[in-house]
C-alpha cells in the first residue's frame, strides 16, 4: 500500500502540550492536512519541568515520564487520525522530536536527552516511528540543535528571497537563508520560557496571552543591560540552549527583589526581542518569517518590528504556514528524509563535521 502521509509530533520546552500535524508528502513538497494539539496533563508537566534542575531519584523519574509520554503521544496520534479519517497504514512514519530533558553541548562529555519511548510509541500506534535526531548530529560533533534549518529552506523560503526564519518558543532560534540558498541558524536565548516562568510564578498563568502583562510594564534598562552580559549572548555560532540553562534561578541572580514584576516581565520580553535583533542586526535581509507560539504574542511581534526597523517581519500565516504547526511539521519532514536516507542536519548550524541522516527507525 502506499504510505503518502507522515505524522510529526513535537513537545516543545514550555511543556504546555503535543503538537501533531499530519502532511501529504509528493517528492520533497509536503502539505498540511492536519493538526492537533493535546494539553499536557498538569503532573507530567510538572514533572519535566522539574528535570531542568538536579533533583531526587532522576534515574526511575526519568523511566516512568519515558513511558507516561509515549503513552500521550500515541493518543495524540490517535486522535489526528481519527479527526483526518485516516489509517495507520496509509502513514510511512512519525517524527517524534521527544521532550527534551537535558541540552549539554558543551565540555568534553556533550549530551543531549529526549525522552518518549519510540517502541512503546510503535507499538501502540502500529506505525514506524522515527526519534532521537539529536544524538547522530553530536556524535558528528555539532550541537546537536536547531535541526529545523534545513526544513526552513525547504518549505517556508522563496527562491530568490533573502529570509530569516524567527521561530520563538521556549527557546528562541533563527535560520538565515541568503538569496543563494545557503543556510546558517543558531538558538539567540530565551523565546518564551523566561516569560512563561515569571508569570506562572506571580500570576499562575501558564503564558502572557498578547503580551498584555509585560505591555503593562516598563523595560528596566540595568536589569536587561545586565542580563545581555550573560556570555551565551556573545559566544559565535554554532550554539545552543535551554531551560536547563536560562531559568528563574539565572534571572534572579540579576534581581535586587525591589522591582516591580510587571517590569520585570516587560524586560524579560525586550530580552527576547533584543537578542533576536542583535542575531539579525548585520544581516542583509528581505524578510523576516515569524513562527512559534511567539507568533503570537502581539506586544512581541510589535517590539520586533519596531526594533528591526525597515525589515518587513511577517509570520509564516503570509505563506499560508501557521506558525503554531512549524516544528512539528518539520519533525514530519525530518522523518521523511531519514527513511530516504537522506541527510538533513546542516554543518554550518550545528558545527557537525559534515551531513548526516538524523534518527533512529522504529518499525512497527
Amino acid at each position: 500500500m502506499t504510505q503518502p502521509y507522515f505524522i510529526g509530533l513535537m513537545s516543545g520546552t514550555s511543556a504546555d502540550g503535543i503538537d501533531a500535524v499530519v502532511i501529504s508528502t509528493e517528492g520533497n513538497q509536503s502539505e498540511l492536512v492536519g493538526s492537533h494539539h493535546r494539553p499536557m496533563p498538569a503532573p507530567l508537566r510538572d514533572e519535566i519541568l522539574a528535570f531542568r534542575q538536579s533533583g531526587w531519584d532522576e534515574l526511575h523519574r526519568l523511566a516512568t515520564l519515558d513511558v507516561q509520554l509515549a503513552e500521550e503521544y500515541a493518543v495524540a496520534v490517535s486522535t489526528l487520525l481519527k479527526a483526518t479519517q485516516l489509517e495507520a497504514a496509509t502513514v510511512a512514519a512519525i517524527g517524534c522530536h521527544g521532550q527534551t530533558l537535558r541540552h549539554h553541548p558543551e565540555g568534553n562529555t556533550p549530551f543531549t536527552l529526549q525522552i518518549g519511548d519510540p517502541n512503546r510509541l510503535a507499538e501502540l500506534t502500529g506505525i514506524t516511528v522515527v526519534s532521537d535526531f539529536r544524538r547522530r548530529d553530536m556524535a558528528a560533533g555539532g550541537q546537536g540543535a536547531p535541526l529545523v534549518p534545513a526544513f526552513h529552506r525547504a518549505r517556508l523560503v522563496s527562491e530568490g528571497t533573502s529570509t530569516a526564519v524567527v521561530n520563538i518558543g521556549g527557546i528562541a532560534n533563527i535560520s538565515l537563508v541568503t538569496a543563494g540558498g545557503d543556510v546558517t541558524g543558531w538558538d539567540t536565548g530565551p523565546g518564551n520560557t523566561l516569560m512563561d516562568a515569571w508569570i506562572g510564578k506571580h500570576q499562575g498563568e501558564p503564558f502572557d496571552r498578547d503580551g498584555e502583562w509585560a505591555a503593562s510594564g516598563a523595560v528596566i534598562a540595568p536589569l536587561l543591560g545586565a542580563l545581555l552580559q550573560d556570555p551565551y549572548f556573545s559566544t559565535h555560532p554554532p550554539k545552543s540552549t535551554g531551560p536547563e540553562y536560562f531559568h528563574l534561578d539565572w534571572l534572579a541572580t540579576h534581581l535586587s527583589g525591589a522591582e516591580a514584576p510587571a517590569d520585570v516581565q516587560c524586560t524579560l520580553a525586550e530580552l527576547t526581542v533584543e537578542s533576536l535583533a542583535l542575531a539579525l542586526a548585520q544581516q542583509p535581509l528581505d524578510v523576516v518569517r515569524v513562527c512559534g507560539g511567539g507568533a503570537h504574542n502581539a506586544w512581541l511581534m510589535q517590539r520586533l518590528t519596531d526594533r528591526l526597523g525597515g525589515t518587513a517581519v511577517t509570520t509564516t500565516e503570509a505563506i499560508d504556514v501557521d506558525p503554531e504547526w512549524v516544528e512539528a511539521w518539520a519533525f514530519a519532514w525530518l522523518a521523511q528524509q531519514t527513511l530516504a536516507g537522506q541527510p538533513s542536519n546542516v554543518p554550518a548550524v550545528t558545527g557537525a563535521g559534515g551531513p548526516r541522516v538524523l534518527g533512529g527507525i522504529f518499525p512497527a
